[in-house]
């Protein structure tokens, strides 16, 4: 009797449901260092229509912090080289308006120059950058050059094109950059994802202070 009495006191619902949840760790972006960065961005020859491409695509991405899908899916109607601005269509074909550096625009200047031409087959549209068999370079294949340049430029440790990405916002940040300006250049729909960039440029210091400092942390 006393079990039954006990028993219909019992609450029905999921107290559970009240406590908050574990704690995720997010891993943190990779990046490269900016002499890294500078050692990949040369690894391209600039005697070949490819070299020539591919310097533009890596001076662009570094220089935009632009995604590898919106890379691979620009035209030559997405830029314009006396603004040094680039039109693209982000996640959810949300579009934004991204800047672009002196370097890159250079880079750019010169692939259309001198290398694109080469490159155009008769089935060839707007596409800006294009592959071998003169259509728009896959994601696959721009994965391919950045590690077989990387090899080149002498970076041992594994080299994705996303490092490109944010290495850009980590440098940024770096240098004095508002993180609301950073977000809006990634195309994040929330800061929270923007801010993990702090907590590498945190990781920074730390290695920094520990390295350089006479009485540094053990």
């Amino acid at each position: 009797m006393r079990w039954r009495a006990w028993r219909g006191n019992l609450r029905k619902d999921d107290f559970a449901a009240l406590l908050p949840g574990p704690k995720l760790r997010r891993k943190l972006p990779g990046t490269l260092s900016a002499a890294e960065v500078l050692r990949l961005l040369e690894a391209p020859p600039v005697t070949t229509a490819h070299g020539l491409r591919d310097r533009a695509m890596f001076e662009l991405m570094y220089s935009s912090g632009l995604r590898v899908s919106e890379l691979c899916a620009l035209k030559l109607q997405s830029f314009d080289l006396e603004q040094q601005v680039v039109r693209v269509f982000g996640k959810g074909a949300k579009e934004r308006v991204v800047p672009f550096g002196r370097p890159a625009a250079a880079a750019l200047q010169i692939y259309l120059s001198g290398g694109r031409s080469a490159l155009v087959k008769g089935h060839t549209g707007s596409e800006l950058f294009l592959s071998q068999q003169g259509k728009a370079i896959s994601r696959k294949m721009f994965w391919v050059l950045v590690k077989q340049h990387a090899q080149r430029a002498g970076i041992t440790r594994p080299v994705k094109p996303h490092l490109l990405r944010h290495s850009f916002a980590t440098h940024l940040l770096a240098h004095g950059a508002d993180l609301r300006s950073i977000q809006e250049m990634l195309g994040h729909a929330d800061l929270s994802t923007t801010q993990i960039y702090t907590a590498v440029e945190g990781r920074r210091l730390l290695d920094e202070h520990a390295k350089h400092h006479p009485r540094g942390r053990v």
